[in-house]
């Protein structure tokens, strides 16, 4: 295996950019600071590697998001040590495989550590499945491999890089492995979201009916027993292949706290929507990217877990939009409602025949989704004097330059206390205002905690640039690491830990 290796100098490189001495100098967050067993910071000590990333991968052009050469999906979203997970993997043609698998992570700056190597496998084509009720695509492809999760993998986001043989296409099966212990953060993925996009093998998303590829009805379910194809929307991300949108907008927050030592453990959506109790073994939960996506029992286990003292940051856009019905037997969903009201999102015309009803998003998060949903614009500082900003030197008026996108939040909710840290207008292009206003807000809970809203997708972008992140461009253009950015995060982390 040709590791490559990382000099310090440029694994701060990739953390901060061009800011390498705005992290230097910070102490790391989490239980190495009482002398506690700090779990991240020792797994992040072992050998890393950058061969998790794909060396070659494509897309067919019929269907312009599947690598038919080699593609497959796990029995489970999620697995803790000590339970089983399953592969199911096609190779078209029928080819040898193996699956490496990886957990991802600072890791020195490689961002990923090999963890288990799997097969080689005899590989052959499995069928496309039928198009079933409600246009769902439910693969029933045998499994190739079964892995049980060892009793020291640490809670992470996993892959699994599938290569076939002789021709080395590649691509990927992405899970998490979840724990049960208490820990500062817990960062959930927004695996529902990803689902949702996901076209795989071709139009098949929970946006197409058939008739239209931008569809925002119901009666359209997509489930995860199916591959990612790639990602399909804003940018070209070729390790989006098999692996939804994680790398696109979660990975540059989870790899600068793993950087940084934060006690971290992940879990998906699902683990929101199944374990209410599961959430408050924490003191601060957090949404990441793109969390559109939510079933009203994530709603209401959010909530509860509030009103019961944990402290929450959505370090994320377009979040707890569209309501979803989950159907454990097919592990499928489909839209059913919006957590907004009715013409709140100046409503796509399909949106209308959905049930826009409370509890709205806002009422939870602060601000929600309104029109005209997507754009960007600057972070512009409101509240200076504001505790988020300690440490910034940031002043009323103060701008990070296209921090806000592509989706974002507005509409802030008449909670008691609720502040808004940073507001102003969206834009569709550069001096292009397209009518939108976002709002950045924070609001106390009712046991001295709070929830924090960043209004923005493209949050994690101000972290970091981990091997292989592409950033995004539409509407406006994050800058990337940006040490205000990061200071802000680590003020509202250490607020979450210390309460």
């Amino acid at each position: 295996m040709n590791e490559q290796k990382t000099s310090r100098r440029e694994a701060l490189k990739q953390v901060t950019g061009a800011t390498v001495l705005a992290l230097t100098g910070l102490p790391v967050v989490g239980r190495a600071e009482t002398g506690a067993p700090n779990r991240v910071r020792d797994e992040n000590s072992k050998p890393g590697t950058r061969d998790w990333m794909l060396a070659k991968t494509g897309v067919e052009s019929n269907s312009k998001y599947r690598c038919p050469w080699i593609e497959g999906y796990s029995s489970h979203t999620s697995v803790r040590a000590g339970e089983t997970i399953r592969f199911h993997v096609s190779t078209n043609p029928a080819a040898r495989f193996t699956i490496d698998v990886y957990r991802l992570g600072w890791y020195g700056g490689d961002g990923g550590r090999l963890v288990q190597r799997l097969g080689p496998f005899r590989g052959t084509p499995q069928p496309d499945p039928p198009v079933g009720p409600k246009r769902l695509r439910d693969c029933a492809w045998p499994a190739c491999a079964e892995l049980r999760i060892p009793g020291d993998w640490l809670s992470g986001v996993y892959v699994g890089k599938l290569t076939a043989a002789p021709e080395g296409w590649q691509s990927y099966i992405i899970f998490i492995v979840r724990d049960d212990r208490p820990a500062d953060f817990i960062f959930q993925s927004s695996d529902t979201t990803w689902q949702a996009y996901n076209r795989w093998p071709s139009q098949f998303a929970l946006y197409d009916d058939g008739t239209h590829n931008w569809y925002w009805g119901g009666g359209v379910q997509v489930g995860f027993n199916r591959p990612y194809g790639k990602y399909c929307q804003i940018l070209d991300a070729p390790l989006s292949t098999g692996s939804g949108e994680f790398f696109l907008w979660e990975f540059p927050l989870a790899f600068w706290m793993e950087s940084i030592g934060c006690d971290v453990t992940y879990i998906s959506n699902l683990d929101t929507h199944h374990d209410a109790g599961g959430l408050r073994r924490a003191k601060g939960f957090l949404s990441v990217g793109h969390d559109e996506y939510w079933t009203s029992e994530m709603f209401e286990n959010v909530r509860s877990a509030i009103q019961a003292g944990l402290n929450v940051a959505f370090f994320s856009g377009n979040a707890v939009c569209g309501r979803i019905l989950f159907d454990p037997a097919t592990r499928a969903f489909e839209r059913v409602g919006v957590f907004g009201p009715p013409g709140g999102m100046r409503d796509f015309e399909d949106m209308k025949s959905l049930k826009h009803a409370r509890p709205y998003a806002n009422e939870l998060i602060g601000a929600h989704s309104t029109g005209p949903v997507t754009g960007g614009a600057d972070w512009v500082c409101s509240l200076p004097e504001h505790w988020i900003y300690a440490g910034t030197g940031m002043r009323a008026g103060d701008r990070i330059a296209g921090l806000i996108g592509w989706e974002w939040h507005g509409d802030p909710a008449k909670i008691p206390g609720l502040e808004i840290v940073a507001t102003g207008p969206t834009q569709s292009a550069p001096d292009m205002p397209n009518g939108g206003q976002y709002t950045a807000t924070v609001y106390p809970g009712p046991k001295g905690n709070f929830v924090f809203n960043a209004a923005t997708c493209w949050w994690a972008d101000g972290m970091s640039a981990p091997p292989g992140y592409v950033r995004p461009k539409v509407y406006t253009e994050p800058k990337g690491p940006d040490p205000r950015v990061q200071q802000i995060t680590r003020n509202i982390l250490d607020r979450m830990r210390m309460a």
